[in-house]
């Protein structure tokens, strides 16, 4: 049921979103995607200066995104227990202390203890920020042009933070670049103090103790074998042991979430159908669209060695496109259903990594990635707004909070995965492929092999790939060079593979149309029809 809509004679306007609220919320899930997204630009001068080891330049990404993945649900309570506001202005708090950490590091395991404290801001500003902007709309029409350009700046912060990135990390350092997300942090945070205007959804929340432990040690123990798997060995002790901790304890905070009197969770919110897709799709197409960001980085980085700056330039193509598009996607958010818009951007991703995989190691033309991650790039900005839109209108205003949570947390989970397994398959196969390389190779000496095989041992393909050439093992770097190229191509067809699957979930699984109606306000006022499937 919904109410007349405001262009009848006797409905009166709708309520408007106040823009002070629209620009904080907008600002704060910008900077964060601008914290998340930086280190991808400087993996190349990570693996440079600080030399990184196996997985430890997996984890410079991920130590960010770990807490932002198990926190984003209670912080989504919290928001809505205690008031959203505070929660925007803490996160850019945490963000900017963490990014002063990271950028005074001396070494890798400072750099993520403050890449986990900026992830511990930012798991706060991601929910908190859409949960305020969504409690503030009122009709279909305002929630589709508030959410688009939510989508739009957190794809913005991915546009900016290359350039960022790129621009310190040639003309200054790596810690440049922490610096300055610091102070942006602190801009954002001023922002919210003044403009935003708070709101909450206390009733019927509460904190859920177990089901935040639970889910936390589960999603924590999940990436941690997924991280570690090429490094120790899949079938090693610690990352099966990882691997069945994560299953019992993510099935009992399934058990946990179906008896709780308040969950952190409704897991009924899955048996809507448009609900229960854009779940699975955010998880599996986000890990597609990260993952791809995540080779590009080190094909251009660690693998070629290619600067920062030209490295940028690959993700503006990535993150560049979604604000340009940002009306377009507004108006067909609107207008055509969620199936359409889905369908088309995950096939659009799943055809660049296709072409992006068949890419020549040994080619270094920034050309050559155009049209590949241009269309990664299109098919993401199709896709983030219909994930979120379809989420988010499916549910009424009190469970908004849980919904955006819910959603982020999802959205993030896929991402998370995409650096870790991306990540471990690429330097699986890349090892694999330069031990039988060296093993079946005539024109280097014992010597050479010996000192390839120890580096191999201490640091992976990528610390082969960094000797130098004069050094014994450098004879071997050809070999790491062309295994990372394999590695990291099996890697874009994994991240198409992905697209592709969640392309034809939505194709098949929604095929009948599914009008809802659009959310009652906090107010009590029904909103118009909006067409989510």
């Amino acid at each position: 049921m919904s109410d007349a809509s405001p262009s009848s004679p006797s409905a009166s306007p709708a309520p408007r979103l106040l823009l002070g609220t629209l620009v904080a919320g907008c600002l704060a899930v910008c900077l964060a995607q601008i914290g998340l997204a930086i280190p991808a630009t400087l993996n190349g001068l990570f693996q440079e200066h600080l030399h990184p080891v196996g997985s430890q330049l997996t984890w410079i990404s991920d130590a960010f995104l770990l807490p932002v993945t198990i926190l984003e649900l209670s912080f989504g309570v919290l928001g809505d227990l205690f008031g959203r506001k505070q929660l925007l202005v803490g996160g850019a708090a945490l963000l900017c202390a963490g990014e002063v950490v990271a950028a005074s590091a001396s070494g890798i395991h400072q750099l993520w203890a403050g890449q986990a404290l900026a992830g511990l801001g930012a798991a706060a500003l991601f929910p908190t920020s859409l949960a305020m902007i969504a409690a503030g709309t009122y009709t279909g029409a305002q929630r589709a042009r508030a959410i688009a350009l939510w989508a739009s700046s957190l794809s913005a912060g991915g546009f900016l933070a290359p350039l960022l990135g790129g621009i310190t990390g040639t003309y200054g350092s790596w810690r440049s670049a922490f610096v300055v997300v610091a102070v942006l942090a602190a801009v954002s945070a001023l922002v919210s103090l003044w403009l935003a205007v708070n709101s909450r959804a206390p009733e019927g929340r509460s904190l859920d103790i177990r089901g935040q432990i639970t889910i936390g040690v589960g999603l924590f123990a999940l990436l941690y074998a997924v991280i570690q798997g090429p490094v120790g060995g899949w079938g090693s002790t610690p990352v099966v042991v990882a691997f069945v901790i994560a299953a019992v304890v993510l099935g009992l905070f399934m058990a946990a979430e179906s008896r709780a009197r308040s969950p952190l969770l409704r897991l009924g919110l899955f048996g809507n159908r448009s609900f229960a897709i854009a779940s699975v799709v955010a998880v599996v197409g986000m890990f597609s669209f990260l993952g791809t960001a995540y080779a590009v980085s080190i094909r251009l980085g660690p693998v070629q060695h290619q600067s920062p700056m030209r490295t940028a330039f690959a993700f503006l193509l990535l993150n560049g496109i979604t604000p340009v598009l940002t009306p377009l996607t507004s108006r067909l958010l609107h207008r055509l259903p969620a199936r359409a818009l889905l369908t088309s951007g995950l096939a659009l991703i799943a055809v660049g990594d296709f072409l992006a995989a068949g890419l020549d190691i040994g080619d270094r033309n920034l050309t050559s990635l155009i049209v590949p991650l241009g269309l990664v790039g299109i098919g993401f900005a199709l896709t983030v707004s219909s994930i979120t839109a379809t989420a988010v209108n499916t549910v009424p205003p009190q469970l908004a909070g849980m919904a955006s949570a819910a959603t982020n947390l999802l959205r993030d989970f896929g991402f998370t995965l995409g650096p870790a397994v991306i990540g471990a398959v690429a330097l699986s196969q890349a090892a694999s492929r330069v031990n039988s390389s060296l093993a079946t190779s005539s024109s280097l000496n014992a010597e050479s092999k010996a000192a390839a095989h120890d580096v191999l041992t201490e640091g992976g393909p990528l610390a082969l790939n960094s000797v130098p050439a004069t050094s014994p093992p450098g004879a071997a770097r050809a070999y790491a060079f062309d295994a990372l190229g394999h590695g990291y191509a099996i890697g874009f067809m994994v991240c198409g593979s992905a697209a592709l699957f969640s392309a034809l979930l939505v194709l098949t699984a929604l095929r009948r149309r599914m009008a809802e109606s659009a959310p009652q306000a906090e107010d009590g006022t029904q909103g118009t029809v909006l067409t989510t499937g």
